[in-house]
């Protein structure tokens, strides 16, 4: 496995977000070396500049964090985030729409969005809210979302009343093609929480507690596991 800090995406999306924040985040995330940091969209550019002339990569959300915006509404959220240097895309998928087996729509959402995303050569992520859908629904997701090539699943926004958990991740790894990798945030806050879901499958941690996670686990855990 990678060294942990690589799977962390470092996180805030508070809508009292200030730039300060964004600031610090991308400092902390350079001074660890995470993945990413996934900001708000319209601290893009500043995160972009921030996170200039390293391999820190810069997400953002779309549809977040409810997922029941239009699909045309989505489609111009990621042209302006890709504009403003987004290398990848969060985006909320519509859980009303899967809370009703309405797949057509579920289906022709994602098929209208991966041909924009993948043409700027950008990763797309969507999320779920795993933590509201049955086991039956998920296992829908995996099938349509799988089917369409994402790069990653994600389990959750950190909005809902239940966020990641080891069994989720499971249940996502056993239904999705292998090529297709799984993003596990909401609630994981400790170094031991970030590492189990690891195990579980997950190659993305959204959090952010990231520099406790890293912080918190000792050399010697970061060697024998890591």
């Amino acid at each position: 496995m990678l060294p942990i800090n690589k799977y962390i995406d470092h996180t805030v999306l508070k809508p009292t977000c200030l730039v300060s924040d964004i600031h610090k985040l991308c400092e902390e995330a350079k001074q660890f070396e995470f993945a990413a940091v996934c900001v708000p969209p319209n601290f893009v550019k500043l995160a972009k500049e921030y996170t200039a002339a390293t391999e820190v990569k810069v997400a953002t959300v779309i549809g977040f964090p409810f997922g029941y915006s239009a699909t045309e509404a989505k489609i111009a959220e990621i042209i302006l985030a890709m504009l403003d240097g987004a290398d990848e895309l969060d985006i909320v998928a519509n859980i009303s729409a899967i809370k009703n087996a309405d797949w057509a729509y579920i289906a022709d959402e994602i098929n209208h969005i991966m041909p924009i995303i993948r043409s700027k050569g950008k990763t797309v992520k969507i999320i779920i809210e795993s933590g509201v859908l049955t086991n039956e629904e998920i296992i829908a997701c995996c099938d349509i979302y799988g089917a369409a090539g994402i790069d990653y699943l994600k389990t959750s926004t950190g909005y809902a009343e239940k966020g990641a958990s080891i069994e989720t991740v499971k249940l996502f790894r056993k239904h999705l093609p292998a090529a297709i990798q799984i993003k596990a945030s909401g609630g994981i806050r400790d170094y031991e929480t970030a590492k189990q879901m690891i195990e579980a499958g997950a190659t993305r941690i959204g959090c952010s507690a990231g520099v406790s996670i890293v912080t918190g686990a000792t050399l010697d855990n970061l060697k024998s596991n890591y």
